[in-house]
């Protein structure tokens, strides 16, 4: 990020408020061709505003995958991938079944996957075991030395995986490879976090709704559709608020594509023809204000859930937490913990910036100095916004945060006092 960025951005985030209604009317997604376009332009353009583009084939045309993965027809190259990593337990999905929202899984060897892909091939893209979808394999975790991809530059600011990286529990790339009428039900990402993903072959068909229309398209009880393409949602007994809802932006994503969803936007994806692709989901200074906001909702539904026991369950608010984690994957402690390691990265990297020895010997993301001293201070402008709000949050509070290492408004002055102290 360069100084003019910064102060743009700086400016906006304070005033800005996402507007998607020409976004929606328009259906026009903007493509990004020429491999020249910089990370602040991008970051200015569709980062901040919080709207979805695409990337050219260009974007990943170095990478071993494209070359290692697919055949000169452009299909699954299943020789190479069975040669790599045949022995493998991947997660599968049946997409011809539902469970409550979503599509029942289970673990299977990769081999076997390859088999029953094959087999689904050759009988004209049908199985009498359903239409098998491997989504969410971590393989950059489980096969870190093969070098199949490299992150874009535009979205190595990713909070998510630094932070998953540094305590080593897990981690938010994923693998996903299927036939063609694979797909994925509507939904928003984990935590309302940005995702990318790149077609290492293939072609997806998006259904994309921009945050806030997906309360349109709620039924009568609140739960949230399965289907968009459903008729039952022209039942305004069942859907009573669909009529208010606006056309989906449709994108058609071709191999090679690499395409920004962004922050709360509900998606539906479906695979036009055989296809992988890899997908990562993130937080940055941008959204983490909304994962903050997430993380309240997803304890306020539980509080609810199990109201008629506040009086008579001992630690209930502890209990709340422990079952929120059980379901996002997150406490409040965590999220705390998590903006420290976020904070205590770019501090050390914003003091060996100004030539303190001892903080370079640290270890940091290198993203970090390909991002720049004025995205650090960014970052942590943002996190201490966050961090503020955490602090004065009453169900915080009951989690004795002086308990916590560092202290949480020790934290929030080393921020302040590395930011103020940083020439920029």
């Amino acid at each position: 990020m360069d100084r003019e960025t910064f102060q743009t951005c700086c400016s906006l985030v304070k005033s800005h408020r996402p507007c998607y209604e020409k976004l929606c009317s328009s259906h026009l997604i903007n493509y990004i061709e020429k491999k020249d376009f910089s990370y602040s332009k991008f970051f200015e353009k569709y980062v901040l505003p919080n709207y979805p583009c695409v990337f050219s084939g260009r974007f990943t045309e170095d990478w071993n995958s494209r070359k290692q993965w697919v055949t000169q027809e452009g299909k699954p190259n299943f020789q190479r991938l069975l040669q790599d990593f045949g022995d493998a337990l991947v997660p599968v999905a049946n997409c011809n079944a539902k469970e409550y929202n979503a599509n029942p899984k289970k673990i299977i060897p990769f081999k076997e996957y390859v088999a029953y892909w094959k087999d689904y091939i050759q009988n004209g893209h049908s199985s009498p075991k359903g239409c098998l979808y491997l989504k969410d394999w971590h393989l950059h975790r489980e096969f870190p030395k093969h070098n199949v991809y490299s992150t874009p530059v535009f979205f190595t600011s990713d909070w998510l995986n630094e932070y998953w990286d540094a305590i080593e529990v897990d981690d938010y790339r994923f693998v996903y490879m299927g036939p063609k009428g694979s797909w994925t039900p509507f939904h928003a990402d984990v935590f309302h976090s940005y995702s990318w993903s790149a077609n290492v072959c293939g072609r997806k068909k998006w259904l994309l709704y921009p945050p806030g229309q997906e309360d349109n398209l709620r039924d009568c009880h609140g739960n949230l559709v399965y289907d968009v393409t459903e008729p039952i949602l022209q039942d305004k007994r069942q859907f009573p608020r669909y009529d208010k809802s606006c056309q989906p932006l449709e994108i058609i994503q071709e191999a090679g594509e690499v395409i920004f969803v962004p922050s709360g936007w509900h998606h539906q994806v479906y695979n036009l023809e055989d296809t992988i692709s890899i997908n990562h989901n993130w937080v940055n200074s941008c959204n983490v204000d909304t994962m903050w906001q997430y993380l309240q909702r997803e304890l306020a539904a539980v509080q609810s859930e199990i109201s008629e026991w506040r009086d008579s369950m001992d630690n209930w608010h502890q209990h709340c937490q422990i079952m929120m984690k059980s379901c996002t994957g997150i406490d409040y402690k965590e999220f705390y913990m998590f903006l420290n390691i976020i904070s205590k990265n770019r501090i050390s990297f914003l003091h060996s910036f100004g030539g303190d020895t001892g903080s370079s010997r640290i270890q940091r993301p290198h993203d970090l100095s390909t991002l720049g001293p004025h995205h650090a201070v960014f970052d942590l402008n943002k996190v201490a916004q966050v961090l503020e709000c955490v602090l004065s949050n009453e169900e915080f509070k009951k989690l004795d945060p002086d308990s916590l290492s560092p202290r949480p408004e020790d934290l929030l002055q080393k921020i302040k006092e590395a930011t103020e102290q940083t020439p920029l």
